[in-house]
């Protein structure tokens, strides 16, 4: 059997065994069925009214989603867009027009540079530059010291592929200040914004207010199907929306994503804060349960998680410990780790935690349990 084949036949195994656990520290979106998403989306009931018309071309339900996220956030307006590559490049693009300056300050680890496909230069004409290299938040001093102008400071809060990290408040504002002090508009990427406000101590509105622009996200922390949308200055939203248009992003109906994103805004956003605190404790026992179990070096990182979401790192082989996470989940129906790769630091393998509704009941012993079990399959 070829090698693809065998990462098919093993990304199956993994599907399946996901699907069928009784135990999980959350449901990830690649185990719902078709079936399972129109059921989900049909359960409600809902804070809208299900006899208005459908919306057209982003009118109706849409538009009461665009209400309740720039409310949300203390902000004019909002928009909602397909994805949030596309708001994104379009908020970018923006700005650099009413800066006259193409020149983005972002970290190499954000999602523009990861995952979009240099879309920021070959879409949108932008150029980028990098306050710093480290795998973390930059610092103020850093931001002062960028050799060339920028036009936006863009700032992934929290930032994902470091671990979820996140500035404490007031390293965010003196952030924004250094920003400022170098005649710039500041935007978050705010796709997993929502849960921020623990690490902060602050309400959303007060967070949002520090940016010019904010995206967020509806299916990365609210569960819904998909979607995102650009929050800030009701003259630039406007401006956005004209782009939205000419990005390909003028959808004809998209009540499907308005509805899940309504309902993850009224379910899943009060219970965020619930989610972080259960991931500290699922942190700390990991951390415990590690040293405990006779492996020779582990991390948790962060070490106290900034939201409900961390990394783990170990010195092994990520393909030896996929399978060993398979088996744990196949022989036991409980799933602690999914897929770990070797995007950490050398040598090192690492898997991203995710504690939502599921994790909730687990204890620290649980956790204890759940690490034994997949030691012992390593």
């Amino acid at each position: 059997m070829s090698d693809s084949n065998e990462e098919t036949r093993r990304d199956e195994r993994l599907a399946a065994a996901w699907r069928a656990a009784a135990t999980t520290l959350t449901r990830g979106p690649r185990e719902a069925t078709v079936g399972e998403c129109l059921a989900r989306l049909a359960e409600g009931p809902y804070a809208y009214d299900m006899d208005a018309p459908a919306d057209i071309y982003g009118d109706g339900i849409v538009e009461e989603l665009e209400r309740r996220v720039a409310e949300l956030l203390g902000t004019q307006d909002a928009a909602f867009f397909p994805s949030g590559t596309m708001a994104q490049q379009v908020a970018l693009r923006c700005w650099a027009g009413r800066t006259g300056n193409p020149v983005v300050a972002l970290h190499p680890m954000s999602h523009p540079e990861m995952w979009e496909g240099d879309a920021l230069s070959t879409v949108s004409g932008l150029r980028v530059v990098h306050p710093t290299t480290e795998p973390r938040q930059p610092t103020p001093e850093e931001v002062a010291a960028v050799r060339e102008p920028f036009g936006t400071l863009m700032l992934e809060l929290p930032l994902r592929e470091a671990g979820f990290l996140l500035p404490t408040w007031e390293e965010l504002v003196a952030l924004v200040e250094a920003g400022r002090e170098r005649e710039a508009v500041i935007h978050f990427d705010g796709a997993r914004l929502w849960e921020s406000t623990v690490r902060f101590g602050r309400p959303l509105p007060e967070i949002a207010g520090l940016a010019d622009s904010v995206y967020v996200s509806f299916y990365k922390s609210l569960g819904g199907l998909s979607g995102a949308a650009l929050a800030g200055p009701r003259d630039f939203v406007e401006e956005t929306r004209v782009w939205r248009h000419r990005y390909g992003g003028q959808i004809f109906r998209q009540f499907p994503q308005a509805l899940s994103a309504l309902a993850g805004l009224d379910r899943e956003l009060p219970r965020l804060p619930s989610y972080v605190a259960q991931a500290r404790m699922v942190a700390g026992a990991l951390r415990e349960a590690f040293a405990a179990s006779g492996v020779p070096w582990s991390r948790v990182h962060p070490e106290e998680p900034h939201t409900h979401q961390f990394q783990v790192w170990l010195p092994h082989d990520p393909d030896r410990l996929t399978d060993a996470g398979l088996r744990q989940a196949e022989e036991t129906g409980t799933v602690l780790f999914r897929r770990w790769s070797a995007g950490g630091p050398p040598g090192l393998a690492v898997t991203e935690v995710d504690v939502t509704g599921p994790g909730l009941s687990w204890t620290e012993s649980d956790v204890h349990e759940a690490v034994s079990a997949f030691v012992s399959r390593i």
